[in-house]
């Protein structure tokens, strides 16, 4: 049996991979698929893939990017989330700020750095036209700790995925100004080099296996009240959410490999940009 150590985050995005292990799908083909939930999101997976603690991580696309060419030793195989991610920009629920222009200066609270919730602060600050060589950040580790840290002045704004906060925003948690889509496919899956030089046929056996269900996803009898009790999520903000979301079977284009490169190093994020073939693989 084969042993893969697989990462992502804990949301509604990862369930086509909690129902194919739930199947035993991957151990029919002879291997034994390891998923690992990361809070943290997108910079504590490139801490992992770095320490080989995982070999795959389905990831948000312009932190990988960032990270290999930063040095992370993997490489994108499939873009997995065809459709933007959707950012809600949030405060404490009694905090004094009130739009966008009020956040201006301020301190956002991060889970860490080169984490999507730190690079989209500049994409937010690029849009709305704020200094971004200025940005003030507050590192809170996750979700549960910007819920901890908010409420007590560590950072003054938090952004996170739009539908998993909106159950704190309901409880009167969080209170969002605004929403910040991603100007591109969302999440990607990355693998080692490593793994990939010695073991491109599983690799690509476990591709095939999350394929076949996410490209039928939304067919799945009542998958709406499934995501709406795991998730704890209101059924219409499900109901939405599936209404917004693609998935996708193919390997990131290098337009959008193109276009990711051109705003992170416009933002002085990356220091220079990469070849297409340098940042990802196609599996034959």
């Amino acid at each position: 049996m084969k042993k893969i150590n697989i990462g992502g985050v804990p949301e509604h995005f990862n369930l086509a991979w909690y129902l194919t292990l739930t199947e035993r799908a991957y151990e029919k083909e002879g291997i034994s698929l390891r998923w690992k939930d990361y809070p943290g999101g997108t910079g504590a997976m490139c801490k992992a893939l770095r320490s080989e603690k995982i070999d795959i991580a389905v990831i948000l696309t312009e932190g990988i990017i960032k990270d290999i060419i930063d040095g992370n030793p993997s490489k994108i195989v499939q873009t997995f989330v065809q459709s933007p991610l959707i950012w809600g920009i949030h405060v404490a629920a009694d905090s004094k700020y009130k739009t966008i222009e009020d956040l201006k200066g301020t301190e956002a609270a991060i889970s860490r750095y080169g984490s999507g919730s730190h690079l989209m602060a500049y994409i937010n600050a690029e849009n709305n036209g704020w200094d971004t060589e200025n940005l003030d950040f507050e590192v809170i580790n996750n979700l549960e700790g910007a819920i901890d840290g908010l409420n007590k002045g560590k950072g003054d704004y938090f952004m996170w995925e739009h539908f998993t906060t909106k159950p704190l925003v309901d409880q009167g948690i969080f209170r969002r100004i605004a929403d910040c889509p991603t100007p591109w496919p969302c999440f990607v899956i990355a693998v080692r080099t490593e793994l990939l030089e010695e073991d491109e046929e599983t690799v690509k056996t476990i591709l095939d296996i999350i394929n076949a269900t996410t490209s039928e996803f939304k067919d799945i009898p009542m998958i709406d009240q499934t995501i709406a009790t795991r998730y704890e999520q209101q059924l219409e903000d499900v109901q939405e959410w599936l209404s917004l979301t693609e998935w996708s079977q193919e390997l990131i284009d290098e337009e959008t490999i193109t276009k990711v490169q051109n705003k992170l190093l416009n933002l002085d994020i990356i220091p220079e940009k990469w070849d297409y073939d340098q940042l990802t693989y196609k599996i034959s």
